[in-house]
């Protein structure tokens, strides 16, 4: 019991910092979007969107698995106090992923003009993926760095250098353009500045911060181990890319089939389903090197546990989001991006039930991850990718963006259901339990019953989407309450976030008492 409370509040510190860090990235990721999507047309939107597309693609290829892979070994030689294996995982990640992504970088720089032409039908896109194409060193660097800081079971520089500065100042630069008056396509060149600086503040920081007998050294030997860690990462450079390609391929065939116009609204829904998806990544960063170690001690019942817990923690923290996008999509479309975005309704409740199924399945993937099991996940991730593909063509040319978030939701759901039940197969491990269940079919069969009410006597305002996502907040706490759906370890997870944070709750630590 007290490896799973120590590793349960582990999870709670990590998964806390990198939510809330997230979130705000996220925000500010979103605020660049808005800028973006109000200052330029929907056409230029679209152009930024598959652009973004290809960076985040190419960028996934050059890292080669590395994000995983160098804190997965990094975490694993730490738990058998093995220094100089550490300092090799270290140094052979930072030299293969900088020499892969400037390969790649002029790569992409060079085939920019056939890019532009052949593939998306948009002389326009030249720049854009020039510039992007330079970006692409940086932001693979940055990643692996702040793999090598996860390892030492370090989220904060992860969160500062991937999520908060390059966003926060991307925002900047975007108003100064603004107020100077400055064509739209200078967006691009601001990007690469954000993401300069942010890449520059990372490697100070990591020249200061690593423990002195590990640092960073580039005569380090590093034959020991990169075989090893190759062997390990390029699997997961398949699966996450395969991942991202899923995550962006909808995106890049609505380019290709459709306009940049179409592109631009499909991408107005899509970004705010990142609300929902964003505490199940959060978890995923800080599980891997728990769940690392309950799989190394041999400690499956502590990891069965623990699992349901972490799973619960993030139905509880989004199901009020789902519902908001999902009830009342033309009125967050219509007041976020404004009414010629609206017709992206259908999508945005596409997509959004999509990603809280996901988050009811639980962090599947990342356990299986942990557990070592790359190939298993290599080849689901290449099949989910397949049918996302084909359903995309198949499906965008007669729906357009209708059909593109049905093709990334029913691969999504499918990956999901793949990892669920290997991992059920193979541990016992599943995410279900009254505890999760019993609160979360309460709160939906309310907020659909206010869905109702709200349609016919009321006019959907900003206001009112504030309070009712507030009213389904204090809906679901309250059945979750009055269903007894707290337990010991989810009075240990609010010590430790009350310790961290600050916060006094010693009032809802004694209502939680009570129902406990």
């Amino acid at each position: 019991m007290y490896e799973l409370d120590s590793s349960l509040k582990k999870i709670a510190r990590g998964a806390s910092v990198t939510l809330i860090g997230m979130t705000l990235g996220f925000l500010f990721s979103f605020v660049v979007r808005l800028i973006i999507a109000r200052y330029g047309s929907p056409a230029d939107y679209g152009i930024f969107s598959l652009a973004l597309a290809v960076l985040n693609i190419i960028a996934m290829l050059s890292a080669m698995g590395l994000q995983q892979g160098a804190t997965r070994y990094i975490a694993y030689f730490r738990g058998k106090d093995d220094s100089a294996k550490v300092k090799s995982t270290i140094s052979a990640s930072i030299k293969l992923s900088a020499v892969a992504s400037i390969v790649l970088s002029l790569v992409v720089f060079l085939t920019a003009d056939l890019l532009a032409s052949k593939l998306f039908h948009t002389p326009e896109m030249v720049i854009p993926l020039k510039i992007f194409a330079v970006c692409i060193p940086f932001f693979t660097l940055i990643q692996v760095l702040a793999a090598v800081f996860r390892g030492f079971d370090r989220v904060e520089p992860m969160v500062l250098s991937q999520y908060l500065i390059p966003n926060f100042l991307f925002i900047g630069f975007l108003l100064l353009i603004i107020a100077v008056g400055l064509p739209i396509t200078n967006v691009y060149y601001a990007y690469l500045a954000a993401l300069i600086i942010a890449f520059s503040a990372l490697v100070f920081y990591t020249a200061r911060s690593l423990p002195r007998h590990i640092g960073i050294s580039v005569a380090a030997d590093t034959k020991p181990i990169t075989r090893e860690l190759l062997l390990f990462s390029l699997p997961l450079m398949i699966v996450v890319t395969l991942n991202t390609v899923t995550t962006w391929a909808d995106t890049l065939v609505l380019g290709h089939f459709k306009t940049p116009e179409v592109v631009g609204l499909y991408n107005a829904a899509k970004p705010m389903t990142q609300l929902l998806s964003a505490p199940l990544f959060a978890l995923g960063v800080i599980y891997v090197p728990v769940a690392t170690g309950f799989f190394s001690r041999s400690q499956i019942a502590q990891l069965r546990t623990t699992y349901a817990i972490s799973t619960r923690w993030v139905m509880f923290i989004t199901l009020p989001v789902f519902l908001v996008l999902f009830l009342f999509p033309e009125a967050v479309l219509n007041l976020l991006f404004g009414a010629v975005y609206v017709p992206a309704a259908a999508a945005l409740r596409i997509l959004s039930l999509g990603f809280i199924i996901s988050n009811l399945l639980g962090p599947n993937g990342t356990t299986l991850l942990a557990a070592g099991h790359t190939r298993f996940l290599m080849w689901a991730t290449l099949v989910s990718t397949i049918l996302n593909i084909a359903l995309n063509i198949l499906l965008v040319p007669p729906l357009g963006i209708a059909g593109a978030a049905i093709a990334l939701i029913a691969s999504l759901t499918f990956i999901n259901i793949i990892n669920s039940a290997r991992l059920y197969q193979l541990y016992r491990a599943q995410p279900f339990s009254k505890n999760l269940l019993k609160p979360a079919i309460i709160c939906m069969i309310l907020a659909f019953a206010i869905q109702a009410l709200a349609h016919h006597f009321l006019n959907i305002t900003w206001w009112l989407l504030v309070l009712l996502f507030i009213v389904y907040i204090c809906i679901y706490g309250l059945a979750a309450l009055f269903t007894r759906s707290f337990d010991k370890e989810d009075i240990a997870l609010l010590l430790e976030i009350e310790k961290r944070s600050g916060i006094n709750a010693a009032s809802l630590k004694r209502v939680l008492k009570r129902f406990v």
